[in-house]
């Protein structure tokens, strides 16, 4: 019996290592499809991995491959992330809760916002763009001018900028 049981613990043990040999190939090709199409940060990566397979442990080992080769870097992803929302018109503080809320570490999304700089510019940009008329002299609308901005993301110091 005991021979039995060894010999059964063996099989299933190769099985598995054969399996996991099987599977991460799959896995792998999936990750470079993802990120085939656009930059992704790492936990965007693993989220999308894990719901289309189970083997955790493989995920990771396949999100270690992909750093490894460079294939996706959080610094490189804030960098662009941060440039294309800028170009959409929002501010610094919504785009730094966006990366954060995808799994950016906070000194990286703050490093690539402070890096990309020009947002007094940016946010006179937007509100040129959405208030052809100028700064409202209603003070109503001048609140609604400021929200706007506000909720765009940009900080107390860009809003002022335009406002005085």
């Amino acid at each position: 019996m005991a021979e039995f049981t060894t010999f059964y613990l063996q099989v299933l043990t190769n099985n598995l290592i054969n399996m996991n040999e099987e599977i991460f190939p799959i896995i792998y090709n999936k990750a470079l499809d993802i990120i085939s199409r656009r930059e992704h940060s790492e936990k965007e990566v693993r989220d999308k991995l894990l719901i289309k397979f189970d083997e955790k442990d493989i995920v990771e080992s396949v999100i270690q491959k992909l750093k490894q080769n460079s294939l996706i870097e959080d610094s490189r992803y804030a960098e662009m992330y941060t440039r294309a929302r800028k170009r959409k018109g929002f501010g610094p503080k919504r785009i730094g809760y966006e990366l954060n809320s995808r799994g950016v570490n906070e000194s990286l999304s703050s490093i690539a916002i402070e890096e990309e700089g020009g947002w007094i510019e940016a946010a006179e940009n937007v509100f040129n763009k959405k208030f052809k008329d100028g700064i409202s002299q209603d003070f109503k609308t001048k609140l609604k001018q400021k929200s706007f901005l506000q909720n765009r993301g940009f900080s107390f110091k860009e809003i002022d900028s335009i406002f005085s």
